[in-house]
């Protein structure tokens, strides 16, 4: 017997969409210290108006397969998280460019392969804040001096892997250059609207 279900108007669907929908152009990136000798003069708050790309963490959780009389059972194994990326524009003293070519250069060592054996001298932690457009949770209020943070992941002990090419070219007019930083992460950290933990 077939069932109906009602239709759905463009009124209803408003009243759903809270807050007017999340923006991936309201964000920012927090990445308050590098690790010991990197770097003199980082400059965590300049960095928060340079980094001009990031993401939200992928996570997987990967099945294992166990087979059982011609069938395959499915089971829930480990977590991972993706590497995390994010874009920095490069300013004519090549502060941030400088900083993540020190900070790999402390990992491994280009003339020598030496580097830092021990995990803590070269991991710190970062922050992606996705920011709401009103100074309310609801971000209902428009105005205001700060946005609201709607969602926080803290990324735990991470460490640069691949510190991008910068194309140059004669052909290149009218931009400004940029980069990206790779980064493997141990853990997570969420906090805000439907956090899980």
């Amino acid at each position: 017997m077939a069932t109906s279900r009602s239709n759905k108007n463009i009124s209803q669907f408003k009243s759903k969409l809270i807050g007017g929908g999340a923006r991936p152009n309201l964000f920012e990136v927090e990445l308050t210290t590098l690790p010991p000798n990197v770097v003199a003069g980082w400059d965590a708050e300049v960095f928060t108006f340079m980094c001009k790309a990031a993401a939200l963490p992928a996570q997987n959780i990967a099945n294992i397969d166990i087979p059982f009389r011609g069938r395959i059972f499915k089971v829930a194994g480990d977590r991972t998280i993706d590497t995390w990326t994010i874009t920095v524009i490069n300013d004519e003293d090549f502060r941030f460019r400088n900083a993540f070519e020190s900070w790999t250069q402390q990992i491994a060592d280009l003339d020598t392969n030496l580097g830092t054996t021990n995990p803590s001298d070269y991991m710190v932690n970062a922050k992606v804040f996705q920011l709401g457009r009103g100074s309310e949770k609801s971000s209902a209020t428009a105005g205001g001096s700060e946005n609201v943070v709607l969602k926080e992941y803290e990324f735990i002990d991470i460490f640069p892997t691949n510190v991008s090419a910068i194309d140059l070219s004669y052909d290149s007019s009218d931009t400004i250059e940029d980069f990206t930083v790779e980064f493997q992460v141990q853990s997570l950290r969420l906090t805000g609207a439907g956090n899980p933990n």
